[in-house]
């Protein structure tokens, strides 16, 4: 029981993490950086979003044991698969003829996707299953030169917002917002949902 619990609450915080993301890609003010490289590459070369989260997640987890000098997580191909599916599920099924009109809706869409996204990632990290690359992206910058957090996810950023820069992806205000806004958002979120499968996985035992 403990597991399917566990499972549960990955499936569900990446449902919610993929809408998240497909709002803000539908708000027009501009996504998070790797999303928005993602987007791009969707435009510039062909293929969906979703695959794009796949391809471009593949390349960061041997990119991730070359910093760290350590086997490639290929169970996290898994996570990628699951989050690809779903964002394209969002974006391309269930919104595909949303269109947003006006700076109000750009707006309220916009911070519907970022709570989402915020709650969906608070959600999904509580399992401790292999984590989305990108995630990992940051400590592997840490371990291998050094860096303190806050320092080692502002260039994994960077890096994205340079490459979303060149294939034309969707930066804006939004971004900045994404940016600087998940990580203190997530920080709200994860004690509740902490202290929920806590309890779930109490009752289970």
């Amino acid at each position: 029981m403990a597991l399917f619990y566990r499972i549960l609450f990955f499936i569900i915080g990446l449902s919610i993490l993929a809408f998240g993301v497909s709002m803000t890609i539908k708000a027009g003010l501009g996504t998070g950086a790797w999303d928005a490289l993602n987007v791009g590459l969707s435009k510039s070369v062909g293929l969906t979003p979703g695959s794009w989260v796949v391809i471009v997640g593949i390349i960061m987890i041997f990119v991730n044991a070359a910093l760290t000098k350590k086997r490639p997580e290929i169970a996290a191909v898994i996570t990628l698969l699951i989050t690809g599916v779903l964002i394209d599920f969002w974006l391309l099924r269930v919104f595909d003829d949303l269109v947003v009109l006006g700076i109000i809706q750009k707006l309220a869409v916009f911070l519907i996707g970022v709570i989402a996204l915020s709650i969906g990632i608070a959600i999904y990290l509580q399992p401790r299953f292999p984590l989305i690359p990108i995630d990992n992206f940051m400590v592997a910058l840490r371990e291998r030169f050094g860096l303190n957090l806050m320092v080692a996810k502002t260039l994994g950023e960077v890096f994205a917002l340079s490459a979303a820069f060149i294939f034309k992806g969707p930066i804006g205000i939004g971004t900045l917002i994404v940016t600087f806004a998940i990580g203190p958002l997530i920080q709200l979120f994860f004690p509740f949902f902490e202290k929920m499968l806590n309890k779930l996985l109490a009752s289970a035992r």
